[in-house]
């Protein structure tokens, strides 16, 4: 698109990424999404290649980042740190390589380094002798802060150098660059941390890197849950590195962790490979990454390719889909949930994430909008969660202007008119008009009929609606009850369509005992823990009848499971839904499971969360117990693997975290199957 003033255009882009540069890299409070930078940036950058003229030498896209803070001492760094250009899909990779053969000779054999892009803090460490001297962040590129005593209180950058052994000696001067950064499950626990202490929380991982890094007082760093991978060398005396891989290899034989994702590719394909795998797995990294770095292995050829601008032109950064942007909250709904929690709900501006519009995200609970400061007519942070569900993240107070509304939660449920209540120690309210709540009702139709749980198709929120509407249904056995005559004269149900509904009710009926269990919607008990209680009693008036203690006995089998089973059936209304549903033909008892089919995973034990691609939570546990595996529905020291998908349990993944157990996607789990010849699906 061309602009009717070039120079005035560009130099409207310059005062405005200026400002962005400004709140992103010194004030560590960012006023706009990744995307919509990166849009400008190119924006400018068109203009700039139309109009080489207009081109200044302080133009954004000639620097890296902005004037470092005020609050710390100047550091130049020798070498410059660069930043990367960027990749969108996988013709702009062919495309950077294409232009390095380019300049190297179209012959010239490449081997690439590629590890995931973790969004934290550039930092550049010197060792003079083996001790650490200085250490800077990366600034502007030219000049970085000082942050040399905040560094020295992160446990994972040594302050010492390690002896590395033949064939390495230790440098007598060394810049070692990386990333600072912060785990997932930690930053939420620093989140919930300062929320408790009353201060402010931080936006997402790199701000609470960038912000603890950055503090005055080292004291404070020191209590933050911080990490460095090092993934580079810069200005070096004493060795030197033929490659970047070999570049690696001496920074881990020098003591720096070093990502153990990255990959050496002699073949353009295996890279290609490698980026479009991570695309899909970016959820199973502990932390926050954007994209993949990858670059020309050999130094020579990133010597002679040199530097375009700001960046260098044999690295690139394969960018993955945007998973965050910036919108307006135009007003807070709250949303009653089946077992009567109350959810505060965001509704938006349309925005476009990932290639899906989304209109509303949610809040999570009360607590988080309070001590976020979120406020309806913010610009907010909007994130897909696991590529899945919507989230506000937080506000950009920077924005705001003064028309902004605090929201509180109402004090009586919308939909009954029942007082909210909140239990002590809990975040949630909730209704307590459980029997009655025609919200909640709904939303136990829709779980009980969903594909997890008795899976009867024809049936969703607004078939749901109606049935409550009408009093045609009462209870989630009403559903049974249903026939011909209910739907005579209602809009839009032909006879065929009441056919293939009644039709996939009555087949619902003969649904295997766990998916009875899993629809009845007992808090904590999902298609695992359903699994496990079905084996275990063997029938639905047997769990009703069990105590607590023989609930927990069960391996997987938690007291808090344990206590919320027994809590449901001690209700009166429960224990006649159980005998409403037996009388209406709906199965009731454990019919068993087919053996084994092989031993592929004997021994083992697993643990499921999140939404896998191809597979439910069901066909997955069938999966592994089909190969003598074991599934469990909590993470234990004596669990094997996590298998995760998208929009995993934050306290299981946590767990596995702490625990170092290893994760596993669908595509892994399935290639630990198939390393075993004898390992089958079941039928």
């Amino acid at each position: 698109m061309t602009h009717p003033d070039p120079a005035q255009r560009i130099s409207e882009l310059h005062e405005t990424i200026r400002s962005y540069n400004y709140h992103y890299y010194v004030l560590d409070t960012p006023i706009v999404s990744d995307t919509e930078y990166d849009t400008l940036m190119r924006e400018l950058r068109a203009l700039e290649e139309a109009h080489p003229a207009l081109a200044t030498p302080d133009s954004p896209t000639r620097r890296v980042g902005a004037a470092p803070s005020e609050r710390f001492a100047k550091v130049n760094h020798p070498v410059p740190m660069l930043s990367l250009a960027n990749a969108f899909d996988e013709a702009d990779l062919r495309a950077w390589r294409e232009r390095a053969l380019r300049l190297l000779g179209e012959e010239t054999p490449l081997a690439f380094v590629a590890e995931p892009k973790i969004d934290g803090l550039a930092i550049a460490l010197t060792y003079e002798q083996g001790r650490l001297v200085r250490g800077a962040t990366r600034g502007d590129g030219e000049v970085g802060e000082d942050v040399t005593a905040n560094l020295r209180t992160i446990a994972s950058i040594p302050l010492i150098l390690h002896a590395p052994g033949e064939p390495w000696r230790i440098p007598e001067r060394i810049e070692v660059r990386g990333e600072v950064y912060m785990r997932i499950a930690d930053f939420d626990r620093l989140n919930q941390r300062l929320a408790a202490a009353g201060e402010r929380v931080a936006a997402n991982p790199r701000n609470g890197a960038a912000g603890s890094l950055r503090q005055k007082d080292p004291a404070i760093t020191a209590g933050r849950p911080l990490r460095f991978f090092a993934y580079a060398i810069g200005p070096v005396e004493g060795v030197q590195p033929r490659s970047q891989w070999e570049s690696l290899e001496l920074l881990r034989a020098l003591g720096f962790p070093v990502n153990h994702d990255a990959r050496r590719f002699e073949q353009f394909e295996e890279t290609l490979a490698y980026c479009s795998a991570w695309m899909t797995r970016r959820d199973t990294l502990p932390y926050e990454a954007d994209g993949i770095v990858v670059k020309i292995d050999n130094l020579d050829h990133q010597r002679d390719l040199g530097v375009v601008g700001r960046d260098p032109r044999w690295a690139i950064a394969f960018k993955f889909p945007a998973r965050e942007t910036t919108s307006r909250l135009l007003d807070i709904v709250i949303n009653v949930g089946r077992t009567g929690v109350i959810t505060p709900n965001a509704v938006i501006e349309p925005v476009n994430i990932g290639g899906v519009t989304v209109r509303n995200a949610t809040l999570h609970n009360a607590d988080y909008i309070r001590d976020r400061d979120i406020r309806i007519g913010d610009y907010v942070t909007v994130k897909r969660a696991g590529d899945v569900i919507p989230q506000i993240i937080g506000p950009i107070a920077e924005r705001r202007d003064g028309s902004e509304r605090i929201w509180a939660m109402p004090e009586r449920c919308p939909a009954c008119d029942t007082p909210l209540e909140r239990v002590d120690g809990e975040v949630a309210y909730r209704c307590a008009n459980f029997g009655i709540c025609p919200a909640q009702l709904v939303r136990r139709i829709e779980h009980f009929v969903s594909r997890g749980a008795m899976d009867i198709a024809g049936i969703g929120e607004r078939q749901a609606q109606l049935f409550v509407e009408y009093g045609w249904v009462r209870d989630v056995a009403d559903l049974f009850e249903l026939n011909i005559e209910h739907f005579a004269g209602v809009e839009g149900y032909g006879e065929k369509r009441v056919a293939n509904l009644l039709s996939a009710i009555n087949d619902a009926k003969q649904r295997p005992l766990p998916r009875l269990i899993t629809g009845l919607g007992i808090r904590y008990v999902g298609e695992v823990v359903a699994g496990l209680l079905a084996r275990r009693f063997g029938s639905l008036a047997a769990l009703a009848d069990a105590t607590a203690d023989q609930i927990a006995s069960i391996d997987g089998v938690g007291p808090s499971i344990a206590a919320s089973v027994t809590e449901f059936f001690a209700v009166p209304a429960n224990r006649a839904l159980i005998e409403k549903l037996s009388a209406l033909g709906v199965a009731t008892i454990w019919q068993g499971a087919p053996e084994a089919s092989s031993t592929a995973l004997a021994g083992k034990t697993f643990v499921i969360t999140g939404t896998l691609p191809t597979l439910s939570r069901e066909a997955a546990a069938e999966l592994i117990s089909a190969n003598g595996g074991k599934v469990t529905g909590s993470v234990t020291r004596k669990t094997d693997y996590l298998v995760v998908g998208a929009d995993p349990g934050g306290s299981k993944y946590n767990k596995a975290l702490e625990l170092q157990i290893p994760l596993l996607d669908e595509t892994a789990l399935r290639i630990l199957l198939t390393a075993a010849p004898e390992a089958s699906a079941p039928e």
